[in-house]
């Protein structure tokens, strides 16, 4: 027995199996590793421009798998699309799609050849101008429509044009103009905003991309009880989608609200305690929370219970009976301690650390001049001082490691001397000899 190893495409974990691909409604092919799982069917789901899909028939057994570009039948002509889909899901996506009719599965044709992509292109470079042309006939008819795109099949004989209307729209006289003009047969299919939001596509409010242009093909009515179901802000702005309708996200978890709703207590009905009355206030439907307040406009007083709890206490109510309090226990709740937002931190942590001195470096001995390498830097605006003191005849005492010479207390004057003795030597005043010291009293 010979046992083949799948790596990559094989098992269908690439861009042809499961991957990502370039167009709106990815289908995620969770069968595609299943051996036989191509051969188990014959049907092909085919995906054109943006969101239109169409299936087929395999008729000729061609090897196909997502990705591949195959040339379909139409009418009349062939057209140009991407296979999406193969296998199994097929049948569960001609469900969804509601194909109750045979008829609409055509067949494929082949894999699209070099010549059938060369047609493909250039009935794609006419759509923009189409678009564009199209929209000023209609405006010059008065039609309240917008033309929202124009779609060319793929041989080019035929275009769609998407439009959107509030109302009744009669484009008789449109399609006579447009065909005169453009030369092709004209097929009008009306769109929604919804489908117009999963054609052009983009990034909804959650930060995800929109579901109609991932994944939703069906769309059904959003209310705006929905929202009220399920506690949210009626604020228009928040609950519009791209499409300037109601996000169809409401409806996502509306059933899971009603269930839980249904065990939550009546919001008119006042808990009475030996205390006070408690009106509801707040409710958190999904944890089964209820916030109850001892006023009706304002939170004062506010207790968090269960709705097992609020249960409990209308069931004693109606007995005519009234607990110490909402709690489980009956107790009386203790005095909240108020929080102190500063417990444990410093009074002095945004105080600015005071920046500490730097500690002057002795200078080098033997250096000559007025300033030494320790730092004498006043020396350049001591030179008067200097010269005063070797006026008077009052010198400073030398410093043998380079530093400022230190004051004479007696005389009051300083002068500036470094290692090799040169203490007077500013403004020429270094010959001057120092007056004698007087005789004090007890010496003589």
């Amino acid at each position: 027995m010979t046992f083949k190893m799948a790596t990559g495409c094989d098992r269908g974990l690439c861009r042809r199996g499961v991957g990502r691909q370039d167009k709106q409604l990815n289908t995620y092919d969770w069968l595609a590793d299943v051996p036989g799982n191509a051969e188990s069917t014959d049907l092909v789901e085919v995906q054109f421009k943006n969101t239109r899909k169409g299936y087929y028939h395999n008729v000729n057994r061609l090897d196909l798998k997502k990705g591949d570009i195959v040339a379909v039948e139409a009418n009349p002509g062939h057209d140009i699309g991407v296979v999406t889909l193969t296998g199994q899901l097929v049948k569960l996506q001609i469900k969804k799609a509601n194909l109750k009719s045979a008829d609409d599965i055509r067949r494929i044709y082949r894999i699209a050849k070099p010549v059938d992509m060369d047609k493909y292109y250039e009935a794609k470079s006419r759509e923009h101008g189409t678009m564009i042309q199209s929209r000023q006939i209609a405006k010059d008819l008065g039609l309240q429509m917008k033309i929202g795109d124009v779609e060319y099949q793929g041989d080019g004989n035929k275009a769609i044009f998407y439009y959107i209307a509030d109302e009744r729209v009669d484009f008789r006289q449109l399609i006579k103009v447009l065909a005169d003009t453009f030369h092709v047969r004209i097929e009008m299919k009306q769109i929604g905003a919804r489908q117009e939001a999963g054609r052009i596509g983009g990034t909804g409010p959650c930060g995800r991309e929109l579901c109609c242009a991932t994944w939703m093909k069906n769309f059904v009515s959003v209310s705006t009880n929905a929202a009220r179901f399920q506690d949210i802000s009626l604020n228009p702005q928040k609950l519009a989608g791209m499409c300037a309708k109601l996000k169809c996200c409401l409806n996502y978890e509306v059933d899971d609200y009603i269930e839980a709703g249904k065990k939550m207590p009546p919001r008119d009905v006042v808990l009475q305690t030996a205390d006070s009355d408690y009106y509801q206030f707040k409710v958190d439907i999904l944890m089964g929370l209820i916030t109850y307040s001892t006023d009706k406009g304002i939170a004062a007083n506010t207790e968090t219970i269960t709705a097992e709890r609020a249960r409990q206490i209308i069931e004693m109510n109606q007995r005519g009976e009234k607990p110490l309090s909402l709690l489980d226990d009956g107790a009386v709740r203790e005095a909240d301690r108020p929080v102190d937002l500063l417990e444990g931190e410093s009074i002095t942590r945004f105080d600015k650390n005071k920046k500490k001195k730097k500690k002057r470096t002795p200078g080098k001995p033997g250096s000559t001049g007025n300033a030494s390498t320790a730092g004498n830097a006043n020396t350049a605006n001591n030179t008067n001082a200097a010269s005063n003191a070797g006026n008077n005849g009052n010198t400073g005492t030398p410093n043998k490691t380079g530093a400022p010479s230190k004051p004479n207390n007696k005389q009051g004057k300083t002068g500036n001397a470094n290692n090799n003795g040169n203490a007077n030597n500013n403004n020429g005043n270094a010959n001057k000899q120092p007056r004698p010291k007087r005789k004090r009293p007890q010496d003589e």
